[in-house]
């Protein structure tokens, strides 16, 4: 198997992932405005739900794996009902909103880091299949990571595009006040949002679980890449972001060819600083 092949797999595999990242974060972006960094704990949840229901209480790992997505959608959704809707009704800054969106992210991290441990923990029973594609090697799981990211891709397209529930999400991200005007119940798309967001963000850990692990810290480099990646494809474009987020995935697999991976997070940044020096409304504007 030569290095090229592999480098460009691990590209593709890296962008799927980052890809789903992008898209929870842009939806819940292009609706309220404001950096949601709770969405990155939405990912432990995801990972840490399937480990407790699949191997610890033994439940059918399918049943599992929906149960842990939903229960993600949920938290994202008691997120915004409890914290987020009672300060849009007070007006409050996107300053508040993200430091808001900061304490539950350090809250909800130290609740699973209190009941889980620490610990690294693997979702998987073992290595699984190997597959060989264009010379390169490439996991079961990987597989379902790519296949995930371009479903979801393609099914929150159709849903923004064709669906009435869809336009009017995309109408409240236009302009919240009018769409309420004409007689759309604003809060209930938001908190759709914020759960259907926090879903995709669950199913994400689901799958890097499966693929390298888990552990109380994971969402914060995890949102990290999918906040780079949406600001490369255009900060608030669902489609800006999956394109950003392939290109962090060939930069970054790329990049370490001759060095050390230790490097693979300051050549993200260093992609991301170019990119407000040079372009900072990103390959496609909102």
């Amino acid at each position: 198997m030569g290095i090229l092949p592999q480098l460009i797999l691990n590209s593709i595999i890296a962008g799927a992932i980052y890809t789903m990242i992008a898209l929870g974060f842009n939806l819940i972006y292009s609706t309220v405005k404001f950096f949601d960094l709770s969405y990155g704990v939405m990912m432990a949840i995801g990972g840490y739900g399937v480990y407790w229901l699949y191997k610890i209480i033994g439940l059918n790992l399918g049943l599992s794996v929906v149960l842990a997505i939903l229960l993600a959608g949920l938290v994202g959704y008691l997120a915004d009902y409890f914290v987020y809707r009672p300060l849009r009704r007070r007006k409050a800054s996107t300053m508040v909103l993200l430091v808001a969106s900061l304490g539950i992210f350090t809250a909800l991290q130290a609740v699973i880091a209190i009941l889980f441990s620490s610990q690294f923990q693997t979702l998987s029973a073992g290595e699984g299949k190997i597959y060989e594609v264009i010379g390169g090697a490439i996991t079961g799981v990987q597989l379902v990571i790519l296949a995930s990211g371009l479903l979801i891709m393609l099914a929150l397209a159709f849903f923004l595009n064709r669906t009435r529930f869809g336009r009017a999400i995309k109408a409240v991200g236009d302009d919240e006040e009018v769409a309420r005007v004409v007689g759309i119940n604003t809060d209930k798309i938001i908190s759709f949002v914020f759960f259907l967001s926090a879903a995709i963000g669950g199913l994400a850990g689901v799958l890097v679980g499966f693929d390298t692990g888990i552990e109380p810290t994971m969402g914060l480099n995890l949102l990290l890449k999918g906040v780079i990646a949406a600001i490369v494809g255009g900060i608030g474009n669902i489609y800006g972001g999956v394109l950003g987020a392939f290109l962090l995935g060939t930069v970054e697999n790329f990049g370490i060819w001759q060095i050390s991976g230790e490097w693979k997070d300051a050549i993200a940044f260093a992609l991301l600083i170019v990119f407000l020096i040079f372009r900072p409304q990103g390959l496609f504007k909102r």
